[in-house]
C-alpha cells in the first residue's frame, strides 16, 4: 500500500482503499467502478422437493412398515437439506466495461461490510 491509499477494510485476504479492492483472485482498480451492487444467487432447491415429494407418494401408496421407515427418513433428510441450504451473495463492480463479479460469500453481512467499504472508497475518491 502506498503512503496516499486510505484504506477503508482489511478483512482476511480482502482489502478495499481508494485506489483498489483486493480479492484473493484477483485485485481491480478502484478508479475505474462507477458503482457496486450486492446480487443474490438461490441455491437449487429441486433435489431436496423431489425427496419430499417422492416420499410422501412411497407413504401414501405403500402399507409395509420398512418402507414407511424409509420414506420417513427420506422426507427428513429432504426436510434437513433445505434448511441447510443458503443463498450467495455476490459482490458486482460496474466499470465502463460492464458488470464483474468480483466476490461472493454466503456471509451476507460480510458482503454488505465489503459494499460499505466499496463505496466509501468510490465516495472517498470523488
Amino acid at each position: 500500500m502506498t503512503n496516499n491509499e486510505k484504506e477503508f477494510l482489511r478483512e482476511g485476504k480482502v482489502v478495499v482503499t481508494n485506489a483498489r479492492f483486493i480479492v484473493p483472485s484477483q485485485t481491480y482498480a478502484m478508479s475505474g467502478v462507477t458503482s457496486v451492487k450486492k446480487n443474490r444467487q438461490d441455491p437449487d432447491r429441486k433435489l431436496p422437493i423431489i425427496m419430499i415429494i417422492l416420499g410422501l407418494i412411497i407413504i401414501l401408496v405403500s402399507q409395509t412398515s420398512g418402507s414407511i421407515i424409509t420414506t420417513i427418513l427420506l422426507i427428513g433428510l429432504g426436510i434437513f437439506i433445505l434448511t441447510k441450504l443458503k443463498p450467495t451473495y455476490i459482490i458486482a463492480l460496474n466499470t465502463s466495461g460492464g458488470e464483474m463479479k468480483a466476490l461472493s460469500s454466503k456471509d451476507q453481512e460480510y458482503i454488505d461490510k465489503i459494499i460499505k467499504a466499496l463505496n466509501e472508497s468510490i465516495i472517498h475518491r470523488g
